[in-house]
């Protein structure tokens, strides 16, 4: 650990070393606002299935504009607009959409949609599909969504990996859920192709951009820091990954949701900070941080960028003449 100098006004110094890129992507840039437009095209209530995005913050602000958040389909009252969450949704929730007429917004980040289409190539031509995620998350529950029952087995660990027996082996294709630690899915799909060489990969790298650049900004930073906090869900994928990359790295870090959770004994010895937040996480949850942690410690800070994003994506027909 890095000695803490004190300075003028007896608080310790605190270098924070701020990852770039952090916070938001283009997929949830994009789910946001077509929740604010939705807002302002019909009028307040707009009904969102799940949370559009796995941020607290988020989805307080939402609510606070008119959004009402909820579980499933049936509790959308008729005539109501609705919202599909930027993780993506069975092709029956769409489906039920349009059998009770409600008019609906698909949020579904472009990314996940891809991975979409390709399971429905794949099984349309025939191949069973390995898919590498977690069970339970909605980004999952929306993929196996897409194909028929029996049409895809979910691998979650090596273990998973080494145990899977499919019906034929010759005839099997991989993709992934896109928020995954990189390393984690490496390893596991280097022993699916080890086991069933003639395994198809996916067209291109299922794990988004967004997840694969925090995940490398934090260990460009790793080294550097005597601990790292993470701002994020904790049912927020990518933002749980970011933790165990930086615990990989060799580093005590802490997921948090908002400034407020600081556990400030985690901080004791600590010289130099690393910060990053998650894609769902917006800037003013870093900036609220940095200035509470103004108030114990003399901050300085710094950010290291490894690459920088560009990438937007389009507003569903509709919707792009209210922006």
């Amino acid at each position: 650990m890095a000695s803490l100098p004190s300075v003028a006004g007896g608080k310790p110094a605190l270098e924070l070393l701020i990852a770039a890129p952090r916070g938001f992507c283009a997929g949830v840039d994009r789910a946001i606002r077509i929740v604010e437009l939705a807002i302002e095209k019909h009028g307040a209530p707009v009904y969102v299935r799940h949370e559009i995005v796995h941020n607290k913050f988020v989805v307080d602000t939402l609510k606070a504009q008119g959004a009402i958040f909820v579980e499933e389909l049936d509790q959308v009252p008729d005539g109501a607009p609705v919202v599909f969450s930027a993780h993506g949704v069975p092709k029956s929730v769409p489906a039920a959409a349009q059998n009770r007429g409600l008019d609906y917004l698909d949020a579904t980040c472009p990314l996940v949609s891809k991975v979409h289409r390709q399971a429905e190539r794949l099984v349309a031509a025939g191949r069973h599909i390995v898919f590498i995620g977690h069970e339970g998350h909605p980004e999952v529950v929306g993929t196996f969504g897409q194909v028929p029952e029996g049409a895809m087995s979910l691998i979650e660990t090596v273990a998973d990996a080494e145990a899977f027996t499919p019906p034929d082996p010759d005839n099997l294709a991989f993709l992934t859920q896109t928020t995954l630690s990189v390393d984690d899915t490496a390893a596991v799909v280097a022993t699916l192709q080890r086991r069933f060489p003639n395994m198809q990969p996916p067209r291109g790298e299922d794990i988004c951009y967004a997840t694969s650049n925090r995940q490398a900004a934090v260990k460009a930073i790793a080294a550097a820091c005597d601990a790292m906090l993470v701002i994020g869900a904790p049912n927020s994928s990518n933002s749980v990954r970011l933790v165990e990359v930086a615990e990989r790295e060799g580093i005590p870090a802490r997921l948090i949701q908002r400034a407020a959770d600081i556990d400030w004994a985690f901080l004791d010895g600590v010289g130099t900070l690393g910060i990053t937040a998650g894609a769902s996480a917006p800037e003013l949850l870093v900036r609220e941080m940095v200035d509470l942690l103004a108030t114990r410690f003399t901050v300085s800070e710094r950010e290291e960028e490894t690459t920088r994003e560009t990438i937007a994506f389009k507003l569903p027909r509709g919707l792009e003449a209210a922006a």
